[in-house]
């Protein structure tokens, strides 16, 4: 029986062959990629268990990055180490209490009357309700009342335990914050011996990488801290100036808010404005706070499109949809104080990413701008990080970046 000819072309014998190799390369790399997955949740169920003391450990860090310039400066004056990070750190503390003080007594004159405005704010909901176009009667607004109380009295239980909880949390935030303090404060007075003794814990061969890379990642959460600060403060002054023009109450307050959102980048912003129109429109009513959104919105843009470009070229670079994934998986795994640390943490992860992208393509990342490697010598009474010269200096602007963002 005669077969047709079809447009098929025949098999040649080099196929079955590929194929085994190809299939086999991919078992390897599906192998591969399951063990490293495995890797990584045992990795990150262990920082799970152990968050409890890593987390003063990191607040710890990030205070040490604001607090250690002023530190330097007096140790180079000749302070003995110990001094100079006891008076910056009281420093702190009494500026940061200060602050605190400054506020208390507007919030505490001011709350009162903004209840009655609040009062009287549902009174006139009220009001707009029984009107066109809803139309609703005041039995069918009073129901809607008792529904919500009953639903209240009903979850009551919930709502305690709730409470509980919260109160949990907050005795938690501050003994973790007085634990933070004590590890900046010892931070700041035997930092610089830190990475020496990391260096020599390794081999001479990992040891200038593992100086180069201390440095590197805390330029960046010291760059982070400095560029959200500069960015809260622009921020604060606009929107408080604003609000002061306005005659809106709570100036004071709302203004240290949005400095401090800006530590949560876009989300802090967000949350911040979103208050300061609420305290306007309770207050003034719907056109001001109408204008007060537009100020917000005004100065958020002014940020994003002027000052974040300028300060970022100093800095690591973050995409924005990295900068809201980060926020928001921090704020998921942590609440408010993972939405805190997500950006710091993921510009990291930057760094240490990009570090090991140009070992691999042999660009030499140890080696600084100024042509130097860290290098870590002494003997068996201690060891020290020094640099030394193995390359010409990179022409002014053509320099590595330092940190570069994920996206970018």
């Amino acid at each position: 029986m005669a077969h047709a000819e079809t447009s098929a072309p025949a098999p040649s014998p080099e196929r079955g062959p590929r194929m085994r190799k190809a299939i086999r390369a991919v078992a390897i790399m599906s192998a591969q990629l399951l063990l490293i997955s495995a890797a990584a949740w045992v990795l990150f169920w262990v920082l799970g268990k152990l968050w409890v003391i890593l987390l003063p450990i990191v607040l710890g860090l990030l205070f040490a990055t604001v607090l250690w310039p002023p530190t330097r400066f007096l140790r180079r004056h000749r302070w003995p180490p110990a001094l100079a990070a006891s008076v910056v750190l009281l420093a702190a503390l009494a500026l940061f209490g200060g602050i605190i003080a400054a506020i208390a007594p507007s919030v505490a004159d001011q709350v009162g009357e903004l209840t009655d405005q609040a009062t009287s704010g549902l009174q006139r909901v009220q009001e707009w309700l029984a009107g066109p176009p809803f139309n609703l009667g005041e039995d069918q607004i009073g129901q809607a009342v008792d529904n919500a109380i009953n639903s209240l009295q009903s979850n009551a239980q919930n709502i305690a335990g709730a409470a509980l909880t919260g109160a949990t949390a907050i005795g938690n935030g501050l003994i973790n914050l007085i634990l933070a303090l004590f590890l900046a404060f010892f931070f700041i007075k035997d930092g610089p011996r830190w990475v020496p003794w990391l260096s020599a814990q390794t081999g001479s061969r990992a040891a200038p990488h593992v100086a180069a890379l201390s440095q590197k990642t805390w330029d960046t959460l010291s760059e982070f801290i400095r560029q959200q600060a500069l960015v809260g403060l622009v921020d604060a002054f606009f929107i408080g100036l604003g609000l002061w023009i306005l005659d809106v109450p709570l100036v004071l307050p709302l203004a240290v808010l949005t400095f401090f959102g800006a530590f949560i980048p876009i989300i802090g912003a967000f949350v911040a404005g979103a208050f300061a129109v609420l305290i306007a429109l309770v207050d003034e009513g719907f056109t001001v706070a109408l204008i007060v959104f537009g100020i917000v919105l005004l100065v958020q843009q002014l940020e994003g499109n002027v000052l974040q470009p300028i300060i970022q070229g100093r800095g690591f670079n973050l995409h924005a949809a990295v900068v809201i994934l980060a926020v928001t998986a921090g704020g998921s795994l942590a609440g408010i104080t993972g939405a805190f640390l997500g950006v710091p943490v993921a510009a990291l992860i930057a760094v240490v990413y990009r570090y090991a992208r140009d070992q691999l393509d042999a660009r030499s990342p140890e080696v600084a701008d100024d042509g130097t490697r860290p290098q870590v010598s002494g003997d068996v009474h201690g060891a020290e990080v020094t640099r030394e010269q193995v390359a010409p200096p990179a022409p002014e602007g053509t320099g590595r970046p330092s940190q570069e963002g994920l996206g970018k």
